[in-house]
């Protein structure tokens, strides 16, 4: 695993995690999105469509690897995707980036010590069909210095050859969503029922292996 300037060795495993349950519809994010999608649709009687091709936002918590929680482990929680939050974007005006229809906003969030308070560490996009995120990492805001970086999910080994092709010009607004590889099939258990989420154990212990960032 390349560990970047932005971010160290557990901070990768953690957003890989959190990719891994963004992608899978059956997680806790994907049951949150579907809940939070379902109430503002009921909210605006508008008709309820995939929410995956309305824009949302997803907050990624990267916590301090000793920081403890009373009802369960860090272990547990970041198995769960207990540290991501999503909710319906409603006014993408107030966006950083101009999302095409299919991606998604993201914010990553890190705790730099044990109960601090998280600060902002990143922003991107994240795109489904791809299972990719793509950030804008801080390194120094003062001097305005960032790390462009991809995040892959960790599981799929073998991504389409031209993925950074597509990839770039989907976030150009060149191609459209429906244009893109569909990689995602093979790690949502809604579509692919013999899939197994892996803990974050798997992830942690495995990271060498992985095929990530």
């Amino acid at each position: 695993m390349q560990i970047l300037g932005a971010f160290n060795k557990f901070e990768q495993c953690v957003l890989n995690m959190a990719l891994i349950n963004i992608c899978n519809s059956s997680s806790y994010v994907g049951k949150e999105m579907r809940e939070q999608y379902n109430a503002w649709k009921h909210e605006t009687s508008e008709t309820v469509y995939n929410p995956w091709l309305d824009t949302h936002q997803f907050t990624i918590y990267l916590p301090h690897p000793e920081q403890e929680y009373e009802d369960m482990t860090l272990e547990e929680g970041l198995s769960k995707g207990y540290n991501v939050e999503v909710k319906p974007v409603k006014d993408q005006g107030q966006l950083p980036y101009s999302i095409p229809e299919g991606g998604h906003f993201v914010i990553v969030l890190k705790q730099s010590r044990v109960n601090s308070d998280f600060a902002i560490a990143a922003t991107g996009v994240f795109v489904r069909s791809l299972c990719i995120i793509s950030l804008d990492a801080i390194i120094d805001s003062d001097e305005g210095e960032y790390q462009s970086l991809v995040i892959k999910h960790p599981i799929i080994r073998n991504y389409p050859q031209d993925w950074e092709t597509k990839l770039n010009m989907f976030l150009r607004g060149e191609i459209r969503g429906e244009e893109l590889p569909r990689v995602v099939g093979y790690v949502d258990r809604s579509l692919n029922r013999d899939y197994r989420s892996p803990s974050w154990s798997d992830v942690y212990l495995q990271a060498s292996d992985f095929t990530v960032f």
